[in-house]
């Protein structure tokens, strides 16, 4: 049975003449400074001698070696990924709508965003970084503050509110699940800071996602507690108006890296332009520093 070699040597021909010539060259030449034969040539085609079956051997390691070699040089000069985990909340109302900036800023950053309501460990690998609501930075990590949040109430500017007692003649929203480290922001602690005092809040309709309820009071349909910073964009478009000054507590967006990772030059590139991005927006209330 004729080895692989000998089977391609004895393929249909598929380059030019010219370039036949010059592989017939090398081998001769090859042969001359071997003095010996590496190639037969008969009837049933051309065979490679005993010789030529170990240089042919020898052949396919070194240009799998180069190969190897070439892929690996190729993956170093690639910048690697950046994979960041967030809420879905806060990816589709802040990040998502920057995204753009980041990308024309940072075009060599392969960004990569993960979404997830469970908190993720950061020393296992999976991700560089993490976006997280919390109240203090978290032990045994590199955190970073990027902006102390609030809550408002928000409306569409077509109720018209203007007093807390117009609060009695639209429809409550109310956010189930809220994963909020502070003093839950809701109506019934509105009530008890702001009134008024005969709000009935055990009316109104529920939803599981903050989103959603945004949509909601875009519509006109009703009024929501939201946080300040993810209500940002739609209070800009004034698709969305705070009626009122009053504001419940929030807690703090950290950046939260591992202190392996934290001098990254793309992680040093994102925590700069996400301090910019955070404190650019009117009426917010970035960290001081």
């Amino acid at each position: 049975m004729p080895s692989p070699a000998t089977a391609v040597l004895n393929r249909p021909p598929r380059r030019s003449a010219s370039a036949r010539t010059a592989v017939s060259h090398q081998i001769k030449l090859l042969e001359s400074v071997l003095e010996c034969r590496v190639c037969e040539r008969s009837a049933q085609g051309v065979s490679l001698t005993a010789d030529g079956e170990i240089l042919y051997a020898a052949t396919q390691r070194a240009f799998s070696a180069l190969e190897q070699a070439v892929v690996q040089i190729a993956h170093a000069r690639q910048p690697p990924s950046l994979t960041v985990t967030t809420t879905s909340n806060f990816l589709t109302h802040w990040l998502v709508p920057r995204l753009a900036d980041f990308t024309a800023r940072f075009p060599a950053i392969d960004l990569r965003l993960h979404t997830s309501v469970e908190r993720v460990d950061l020393h296992l690998g999976t991700v560089d970084a993490a976006i997280r609501y919390r109240e203090t930075p978290e032990p045994d990590l590199y955190c970073t503050l990027l902006y102390e949040d609030r809550f408002i109430v928000v409306a569409s500017p077509t109720l018209g509110l203007s007093r807390p007692e117009d609060l009695q003649r639209v429809t409550l929203f109310h956010v189930a699940n809220r994963r909020v480290p502070a003093d839950s922001p809701s109506w019934e602690n509105w009530r008890r800071r702001y009134g008024p005092p005969t709000l009935n809040i055990d009316a109104g309709l529920t939803f599981s996602d903050e989103t959603h309820a945004l949509q909601a009071a875009v519509a006109g349909q009703g009024v929501v507690i939201a946080s300040e910073l993810l209500a940002r964009d739609l209070l800009q478009r004034g698709v969305l108006s705070a009626p009122f000054s009053n504001a419940l507590p929030g807690a703090r967006y950290y950046l939260v890296t591992t202190e392996a990772v934290a001098q990254r030059a793309d992680i040093i590139a994102l925590r700069e332009w996400l301090l910019s991005q955070m404190a650019s927006g009117d009426g917010g209330h970035p960290t001081a520093g």
